[in-house]
């Protein structure tokens, strides 16, 4: 499954949105710095599509707020 997910970081609690048909809005505490926000990203989508972390991955969009995640059902 291939998602859109849009990152929001320094929020004040981990959460997900789905905001269109495999669009979603994500927030994590973590900062977008050294990788910590897209860790955190993989984790809260991962949990949320109830998948180990390694069966989600981020595509495209390493450096954006922006990016493509694959997840393997």
């Amino acid at each position: 499954m291939k998602i859109l997910v849009k990152v929001k970081t320094k929020a004040k609690e981990e959460r997900l949105e789905e905001i269109g048909e495999n669009t979603f809005v994500v927030w994590v505490k973590e900062p977008a710095e050294k990788g910590k926000a897209n860790a955190a990203v993989i984790k809260t989508i991962a949990k949320h599509f109830r998948v180990p972390q390694g069966n989600a991955r981020i595509v495209s969009g390493l450096s954006n707020r922006q990016k493509i995640v694959i997840i393997e059902l």
